[in-house]
């Protein structure tokens, strides 16, 4: 079994998933980018978690697929493979591997609570891919940024050109991919590509603060509103009035259900001690 690359750590409700591969920036290999995926799978059905940080060991938040060790990962399983079906099989299997990885982006960007990204150093490639299918980008000041993927002859993976086009609109998606300049902190803001940026030493705290603001939202009516507004990104006004109104109703009728579950916790709570006062009153 693998060793663990992600550390996971829950406070009232947030949970803190760290990239842990600080000696090569967090970059993703083929252990990553699986555990990666476990690890959001489980969060995202977890009902005592409300909100998920996502965020990096030492100075970077993830600089990307590390090469090296895929292309090595690679090379190993084409040669377990027989040669009569090596081409095929070698080309298709590295398909279905990119496609897997990449569904840590979809349920960043789908799982029914809000997610945000603490990128608190460098963040390229597929890592600014993550970032963008997370709710909230918070960065430090030192933080820097870069696609990485045209200057080395690659064209992008985990959802970028999806997810950039929606957040930056289709001129600053294409400034984005094909030109692979560098943005300090403060030029991605003005681009678009963060939400804020922090000092270093007050990332944490300005992150969590967010975090457990969306935490304590009620459940159902943040994952409702989430819902639409991703909806939103590809159907038709008449569908979205019609999701809207339905969601409405759900999540109206999910306060009442929690209200009413709450009460009566209350209540089972406050037996003991209405029987132990009407035994001191006899």
């Amino acid at each position: 079994m693998s060793d663990p690359l992600i550390r996971k750590k829950v406070d009232d409700a947030v949970c803190v998933l760290t990239l842990d591969r600080p000696d090569v920036l967090n970059a993703l290999d083929t252990n990553l980018m699986r555990q990666l995926t476990d690890v959001l799978t489980d969060v995202a059905h977890d009902e005592d978690i409300r909100c998920v940080v996502l965020t990096g060991a030492g100075k970077a938040f993830c600089a990307g697929g590390d090469i090296r060790a895929i292309a090595k990962a690679s090379n190993d399983r084409i040669a377990e493979v027989k040669p009569r079906d090596a081409k095929s099989s070698s080309f298709e299997r590295r398909v279905q591997w990119v496609r897997r990885g990449a569904e840590a982006s979809r349920l960043l960007h789908e799982m029914p609570k809000p997610t945000i990204a603490m990128i608190n150093g460098a963040c390229a490639g597929a890592g600014m891919s993550l970032a963008a299918a997370c709710d909230f980008r918070h960065a430090a000041s030192s933080a820097v940024f870069r696609s990485a993927f045209t200057a080395n002859g690659i064209s992008g993976d985990y959802g970028g050109s999806w997810l950039w086009t929606r957040i930056l609109g289709t001129a600053k998606a294409r400034q984005l991919f094909l030109l692979d300049h560098k943005r300090s902190a403060e030029q991605a803001l003005a681009f678009g590509l963060v939400d804020e940026v922090h000092e270093i030493e007050s990332l944490t705290d300005a992150v969590m603060a967010l975090a457990h603001q969306l935490a304590s939202l009620p459940g159902k009516g943040a994952a409702y509103t989430k819902a639409n507004l991703n909806a939103a990104l590809t159907e038709k006004f008449s569908d979205s009035l019609d999701r809207e109104s339905l969601n409405m109703m759900l999540s109206r009728e999910a306060m009442v259900i929690e209200a009413r579950e709450r009460k009566e916790h209350e209540a089972e709570q406050d037996e003991p001690r209405r029987r132990a006062g009407s035994g001191n009153a006899g």
